[in-house]
């Protein structure tokens, strides 16, 4: 079996420990979409509410590297140097695509605020949590969902740090605004996805 993620397994993973935990959540159906504020539209929640799912590889000295699912408001800019203080590292980037994909279980676009992998340790920065509920993409461009923020916390257990900078107001209004730094060299590349370490 190679590491890459198998199409699906993510949502089918996460929509199973859902209904296990009894937990309350809507599934939304919608048109193929990965980017924080194109989806919000789709779902018609606030992007403040979108759970964004980065993931951040993080060097402690020369030897040692953690990585990091970081969860933030879909209107936040990651504060990098943030996580890098949180876990007493040297160096922090954005992981690899590869890398991160494998990690996630999921491809890019439709990383779960959730961590399946034991090599990636998740921090949810609190403004996050202030939020009744979450909206996020479930392992798939075309479907999401919307958790209890109380729930989210119950079965995600993240350790719960500030990770942000300010929200940005041109978040939604400008693409090259976003937390991610390839976001202006690719437009493609959003908030729920995962960029490439440069």
């Amino acid at each position: 079996m190679t590491g890459e993620p198998q199409p699906y397994a993510a949502y089918e993973r996460l929509i199973a420990d859902l209904d296990a935990a009894k937990a309350r959540y809507r599934l939304i159906e919608h048109a193929p979409e990965g980017r924080t504020e194109q989806v919000s539209a789709l779902r018609g929640n606030a992007v403040a509410q979108a759970a964004k799912c980065l993931i951040v590889m993080v060097k402690i000295g020369k030897k040692q590297s953690r990585y990091v699912l970081a969860v933030v408001p879909g209107d936040a800019r990651l504060d990098l140097q943030a996580v890098k203080a949180l876990l007493g590292g040297t160096y922090v980037a954005f992981a690899a695509t590869e890398k991160a994909e494998e990690l996630a279980g999921s491809v890019t676009g439709t990383v779960l605020p959730f961590s399946y992998d034991p090599r990636l340790e998740l921090v949810a920065d609190p403004s996050l949590l202030d939020q009744p509920e979450l909206f996020f993409n479930a392992g798939r461009l075309d479907r999401s969902v919307a958790l209890n923020t109380e729930d989210y916390v119950r079965l995600a257990s993240p350790r719960v740090a500030p990770i942000t900078s300010d929200p940005d107001p041109a978040a939604t209004s400008d693409p090259a605004a976003t937390n991610d730094p390839a976001a202006i060299s690719d437009p493609s590349v959003t908030g729920d996805q995962v960029v490439t370490s440069r």
